[in-house]
């Protein structure tokens, strides 16, 4: 009979959030696949847990996975876990779940510790639907390719991205998405140092360019426009704010009240109508 394949999260920075449960499972399971074994063996030492472990990460994955699974398959019971966070979320963990269940090994994943959860709920943005997109591809053409694929994207974007890398995404984001676009960036949650900034990608990509940032980010960046509504179209309601501006309205002005008449973003149509200029 086969083993089974725990999913353990483990603390972001704060080592209170490590849970009973979490504990418990790291205690019971023969052996722990670890991004690296080096950090993990400090979070078992503060536990008082002395189990034996294995290394699994990006670069290892296909070789030291069909390893772990070949012990699952024997029977034995393994914990997954990463540097911080829960696996298998923006992780190479998923390949080995995926293994797993294509060979029928139990899979269970632990609640805990997760960075994207921890950000989105304290964003202050729409929190029922979103997409999480962890970290944007590293080459510039490739990450401004994917950026323009989330151009209309409804729902509220998750990203993660490293200190060196995100006046870079900053700037992205903000061409993308325009100057006004909301944005909330979690720096060092659950740390000591932890701060949610709330403001636009204009003002984000100003502060972070004459302010370095220090330590990792999670991006939490507004939805665009909604789904035509009464037939109207993104198009029709550009021309209905170009309409209210021919009338007298100031350019703001005039965006408000297209939006609110067509249920559109005030933010798309203001960068959509600045174009029209």
């Amino acid at each position: 009979m086969a083993g089974t394949l725990y999913l353990v999260p483990t603390p972001i920075g704060n080592l209170g959030d490590i849970s009973r449960r979490i504990a418990d499972t790291l205690g019971a399971v023969d052996f722990i696949a670890a991004e690296d074994t080096r950090i993990s063996i400090k979070l078992l030492n503060h536990l008082g847990i002395k189990k034996p472990m294995v290394s699994y990460y990006r670069h290892n994955s296909e070789t030291a996975g069909d390893a772990v699974l070949g012990r699952l398959l024997a029977g034995e019971s393994c914990a997954l876990v990463t540097d911080a966070g829960t696996p298998a979320i923006s992780d190479p963990g998923e390949e080995l779940v995926a293994l797993c269940a294509e060979e029928g090994v139990p899979v269970i994943s632990i609640p805990g510790p997760c960075a994207m959860v921890c950000a989105l709920a304290c964003s202050g943005l729409p929190t029922g639907r979103f997409t999480f997109e962890g970290f944007l591809p590293m080459n510039k053409k490739n990450r401004r390719a994917h950026l323009e694929s989330l151009r209309g994207e409804q729902r509220t974007m998750i990203f993660y991205e490293a200190p060196h890398k995100l006046a870079a995404t900053l700037r992205d984001l903000r061409e993308t998405f325009g100057a006004e676009r909301r944005v909330s960036l979690c720096r060092e949650l659950t740390k000591l140092h932890e701060e949610v900034r709330r403001c636009t990608l204009g003002e984000a990509d100003s502060h972070y360019a004459e302010n370095p940032p220090k330590g990792e980010f999670v991006l939490v960046v507004e939805g665009g426009c909604p789904p035509e509504e009464d037939g109207m179209t993104l198009e029709e309601a550009v021309e209905l704010a170009a309409a209210y501006r021919a009338e007298g309205l100031s350019l703001k002005d005039a965006v408000r009240r297209a939006a609110e008449e067509t249920g559109f973003s005030k933010n798309t149509l203001y960068d959509l109508s600045l174009g029209r200029n």
